[in-house]
Parts: structure tokens; sequence; C-alpha cells
């Protein structure tokens, strides 16, 4: 029996997503209300220099009231493929533009109440372009070697699970032209 949705509401819209609630025949014959979190995908990217370098930044999130280091990211917008994604996200947050990309793969984040769905690339022959930051997005680009952003992770100090698996997925890669 696969799932079946009898019945789904938007009850809050926002810029980003949308939080519905669903009424749900799920596969075991069941019916059970679920909330989730209608997300239209994003992409995350990490660009590497040809120094080895990996560009993190430093970005003020509100919804934990703190800054956290991450890889460049963001919401695709309606028609975007997720490349285009990843190149306007390098370009806004990073000021730099990738001559060459590769797809790292897709992961999902939070499955059990939201169906958003990440898009991770690497992006290498890197040159510097001007910085388009939106209104809301405080944040600084910083260079670092990867071993370092990895020591990182390992420390607690890179606690974004979409940094920390582009960074893990791109690791190999990484060694290969560096």
């Amino acid at each position: 029996m696969t799932t079946k949705i009898v019945e789904e509401k938007t009850v809050w819209q926002g810029k980003a997503f949308a939080y519905n609630s669903m009424t749900m025949i799920l596969p075991n014959g069941k019916s059970a209300e679920i909330g989730c979190i209608r997300h239209p995908g994003s992409s995350a990217i990490l660009p590497v220099s040809e120094n080895g370098f990996i560009t993190l930044v430093h970005q003020y999130r509100p919804a934990i009231g703190d800054f956290i280091w991450e890889i460049p990211s963001g919401t695709m917008l309606p028609g975007e493929a997720p490349l285009e994604c990843a190149k306007r996200e390098l370009r806004e947050e990073c000021g730099l533009m990738g001559k060459k990309y590769e797809k790292l793969g897709e992961v999902l984040i939070a499955p059990w109440y939201s169906d958003e769905r990440i898009h991770l690339f690497m992006a290498t022959e890197l040159t510097p372009c001007e910085i388009e930051l939106d209104e809301d997005e405080i944040l600084t680009p910083h260079s670092f070697p990867i071993d370092e952003a990895m020591a990182m992770i390992a420390m607690g100090e890179i606690q974004d699970a979409t940094t920390i698996l582009g960074l893990k997925m791109a690791y190999p890669n990484w060694k290969k032209i560096s």
C-alpha cells in the first residue's frame, strides 16, 4: 500500500517555505495527522581555491541567535535549477565565481518534518566578483585549509549538518585536486 494524502492545508506561508497540516493514510493503512514543512529545495556549494583552501561563511542565524560556520547555501528560486542556485549563492555570499562545478550529491536534512532536499556542489577554478548579500544576511567569508575545517568539525566548531556533509563528501575529491 502507498501513502495517500486525504487533505492538505497550508497553516503558515513564509518567504522560503510553508508549514502544512495533512491528513494521510499511511502505508500500514492507518490514518494520521502530520505537520510538514514544504520547501522548494536548496543548494549548497563548497568553494575550493587553487591553493587548496576552502571558503566558509560565518553567518548569523536568527533561529539559534548565534553565528555559525557554513558553506554558502540558499533556497532555490521558482524555476531555478540546483546548480544555478549554487552558483548564485557562491556569488552573493562569497564574491566568487567558479569555472568548474562538480555535484557531490543530495541530502534530506530533516525528513521527519520537512521535504527539503539540499543539492551539494563543489566549485573550483575560482575568480573574485562582487558580494551581493540579501538584506537579511549577516555573514563574513573566511578561507581555511580543508584539513583545518575538518578539525573544526571534530572540535564541534562546525555544527551545521549541510556543511559537515558537504565537507565530508568533498574531502576525497579535494585530495585529488590539491
